[in-house]
């Protein structure tokens, strides 16, 4: 098992041994969800009723069920281990630190707090610099959305952003010279029901 893991961390390009990636699979599990959650359990009476009338599903997994949540555990331990530090995003674009910190805070960057420094999603970042058209982006975000999402957003092909004939991810779309208000308006409504 730890050599086929540590097989497909090395083709993800991942640079974590498989125990430490296990380790942060099971702390993104931890804070993603409980162990084994009960719907229902989230919801009034009155809530689960009325869910319950427009066929929403509310018992408890079964035990020969996929837990639905591991694909997210997954994604979140990956956006975990292939985030950049503060140091690794100053070399990366070439500037001091306090540089990286007032982008942050500015929201010129994205990126959240773990275990005591700031982590920032690789998405945004080229092998040379910040992705084209990123602060026009990151403007338009709405600010309740987590960093999980966002970079699903950003490394998914998105029916409005065709490139070559193909679907485009908006990093794709932004790296081939794509208008960022383009990105921009798609972001905006990121967490808005369709």
């Amino acid at each position: 098992m730890s050599m086929a893991l540590e097989t497909v961390l090395a083709k993800a390009g991942l640079r974590v041994t498989p125990g430490e990636f296990l380790g942060l699979v099971e702390d993104a599990a931890r804070r993603l969800s409980p162990p084994n959650p009960h719907p229902a359990e989230y919801f009034s009476a009155d809530q689960r009723e009325t869910l319950t009338e427009v066929g929403l599903d509310l018992r408890p997994r079964r035990p020969d069920e996929v837990d639905s949540r591991a694909r997210a555990v997954a994604a979140q331990a990956v956006l975990r281990d292939s985030a950049l530090t503060v140091s690794d995003a100053a070399t990366t674009i070439g500037v001091d630190t306090s540089r990286i910190r007032h982008r942050l805070a500015a929201g010129r960057l994205v990126g959240w707090k773990d275990r005591g420094g700031w982590r920032l999603p690789a998405w945004q970042f080229t092998g040379s610099g910040v992705l084209p058209g990123l602060e026009t982006v990151l403007a338009a975000l709405p600010i309740d959305q987590p960093p999980l999402v966002v970079a699903a957003f950003m490394t998914t092909p998105q029916e409005d952003l065709v490139i070559g004939g193909e679907l485009g991810t908006p990093r794709q779309w932004l790296l081939a010279g794509g208008d960022p208000d383009r990105v921009a308006a798609l972001a905006a409504v990121l967490g808005t029901p369709a």
